[in-house]
């Protein structure tokens, strides 16, 4: 059970990390600074990028977790 538990995390934490930063070098191919000074279009954007990478890595690492649950089922 601890086992099962230490993957998730684990695979939660490494899907929310690597999508944020592709998220994050996204904003920087586009020209995006998410560390500009103020608040512009595209520093909104970068942030925009990093959140929605986060988001969709930690998605993917669920259903990454769910299928391998499935197959040992």
């Amino acid at each position: 059970m601890t086992n099962k538990l230490l993957l998730e995390g684990l695979s939660d934490a490494i899907g929310f990390v690597g999508g944020a930063l592709a998220g994050y070098w996204i904003g920087q191919l586009l020209g995006w600074n998410i560390f500009s000074e103020g608040y512009d279009n595209a520093s909104i954007g970068a942030i925009l990028l990093v959140g929605l990478g986060g988001g969709l890595g930690l998605q993917l690492a669920r259903r990454w977790v769910r299928s391998r649950k499935d197959k040992e089922s």
